[in-house]
């Protein structure tokens, strides 16, 4: 039976959401472990969640990190001690059922990469994002289809789980410590042809969430452009090769950790 490690990036997380998230979890799923990787937390926090009456690590550090280096440092962390990887937004949007049909085809075996829907036709949306919102993440899932070799409805759902032979095959290979970061995962493991499926879940927007609408899209635009290069340098795309020596090769999100932890 595979074993399954969840983590929860959180930055300044809503306390009684993020609590009956975890509990949600742990009767659900009955993960392996369950990591909360806490961003710059307020006081009491995370004696609040070391007092929660199921195991639950908390890794918690000053900075705000970003939610891809958060999850990756969960997932290094984690990826010696279980077969399946998951993490979902700690705001609870992905309820644990929908966590746990998202992790489900990963355990059986009939995916590498499986990704959360909230576009997925069979997908549920119990509230809707504002307009502004629905409409920019439509076009850049639009836009997203269109630059990368992975076709999906929706490309930043909050809930995605992996095979741990897959994250050894793409940790070197992801740089974008924020939320490009699920964009960027997508596209490495495109590039590396690992079988990638999408899964419709259940999904209710929590507007309290910390991304900026405007910004965050910009954002992830200019990420979308990175990730297309880094996939098509990893298929020995020889435009994108020449162009990737023209430039000084920055940290992977693994070789900063390395690096902190060193410093540390």
């Amino acid at each position: 039976m595979s074993t399954v490690g969840v983590v929860l990036p959180a930055y300044h997380p809503e306390m009684d959401l993020l609590t009956a998230y975890l509990s949600a979890i742990d009767d659900v799923l009955s993960p392996a472990v369950v990591r909360v990787e806490l961003d710059d937390p307020r006081p009491g926090t995370v004696d609040a969640l070391h007092d929660l009456p199921f195991p639950l690590e908390v890794n918690a550090v000053d900075a705000r990190r970003g939610k891809g280096a958060a999850i990756t440092a969960g997932f290094e962390s984690l990826a010696p001690r279980v077969d399946v990887l998951a993490f979902a937004d700690a705001d609870g949007s992905t309820p644990a059922d929908s966590l746990a049909d998202v992790v489900r085809p990963v355990v059986a075996g009939r995916a590498g990469l499986a990704v959360g829907s909230r576009r997925h036709p069979e997908s549920t949306i119990v509230s809707h994002q504002t307009f502004a919102r629905r409409r920019l993440g439509d076009g850049f899932a639009w836009l997203a289809r269109r630059f990368l070799d992975v076709s999906l409805s929706d490309y930043q759902c909050g809930a995605k789980a992996l095979s741990t032979d897959v994250w050894a095959a793409v940790r070197e290979h992801l740089y974008e410590p924020g939320f490009a970061w699920d964009v960027e995962l997508v596209a490495v493991a495109g590039a590396i042809d690992c079988r990638v499926v999408e899964v419709p879940v259940a999904w209710e927007d929590h507007p309290q969430s910390t991304v900026s609408t405007v910004d965050t899209t910009l954002r992830l635009a200019r990420a979308l452009v990175r990730s297309r290069h880094r996939a098509r340098s990893l298929r020995d795309d020889r435009l994108h090769t020449f162009l990737g020596r023209l430039h000084d090769a920055e940290p992977s999100l693994v070789e900063r950790l390395t690096v902190d932890v060193v410093d540390e």
